[in-house]
């Protein structure tokens, strides 16, 4: 079954992404340093738009300080993280990246367990307003639409008014995903977005990101090579804070260095 494709078809802000040719973020010599520990090492990497780029490597390789610093949580010692051609992430704060249209998934579930699903996809609708200010709001015909059409998307229609605390593991990954997509990012950064997911819910995660490839720009750090091959139009290998490979799934797979320190022999 094939995600539905409403959500997608209706014009979003992201749409004047897809009529550029140049990246939607473009790394350049980033450098991290932790009390003497190089992180991150003059990292310079692309996203095109509408590109669904794998980042994959080692632990320790520098993935999650690299998403660190395209959503502000880390300020890098040197280098620039160019956005949408103009604006140089480094100079912003995290609530300035995000509502310039950059989402994150973290690895660690974050919804809120003691509200309905519905309530957490109009929670994250709503800004920066408080928690309860904002579910006594009103929501308009245009955003109940678009949690309807979030729900059906994910497959969690039928779980609207449940507590998110009681849905399974794989459900709560969905939801969170909700959460990020009624926000309406132009650039989806996902940690490990298929991690204790069933057989079932692996394969529909990766048509869904399939699905939203295109619409948005996404980047996947995985671990999971079976779930990678699935959906990546572009795989960069991350070691030792660096950039070791980048390309096509089959040219990673067939690179000496990439088989000696990730893949193995």
């Amino acid at each position: 079954m094939q995600p539905d494709d409403g959500l997608f078809t209706r014009q979003l802000p992201g749409d004047r992404f897809r009529e550029q040719t140049d990246p939607v973020l473009q790394l350049e010599n980033i450098n991290v340093n932790f009390d003497g520990f190089q992180a991150l090492t003059n990292l310079s990497l692309q996203i095109g738009v509408g590109e669904l780029r794998c980042v994959i490597g080692p632990n320790g390789a520098g993935k999650t300080t690299l998403m660190d610093v395209i959503t502000g949580k880390t300020r890098p010692q040197s280098g620039r993280a160019i956005y949408d051609q103009s604006i140089d992430l480094t100079t912003l704060d995290s609530i300035a990246i995000a509502r310039q249209g950059i989402g994150r998934k973290f690895q660690k579930q974050t919804v809120f367990e003691a509200l309905s699903v519905a309530e957490n996809l109009e929670l994250s609708m709503k800004g920066d307003k408080s928690v309860w200010a904002s579910l006594r709001a009103k929501l308009s015909g245009e955003q109940q639409d678009r949690i309807d059409e979030v729900l059906q998307l994910l497959r969690l229609e039928g779980e609207r008014a449940r507590r998110a605390g009681l849905l399974s593991h794989g459900q709560k990954q969905f939801l969170e995903i909700g959460m990020l997509l009624v926000q309406e990012p132009h650039l989806l950064l996902l940690d490990e977005p298929a991690a204790g997911m069933t057989d079932a819910e692996t394969e529909y995660t990766a048509e869904l990101f399939r699905a939203l490839s295109g619409r948005h720009s996404l980047m996947v750090v995985e671990h999971d090579m079976g779930f990678v091959e699935t959906i990546a139009d572009r795989v960069t290998v991350l070691h030792q804070g660096q950039v070791l490979a980048e390309g096509s799934l089959r040219d990673v797979q067939a690179n000496e260095q990439v088989i000696e320190v990730y893949l193995g022999r």
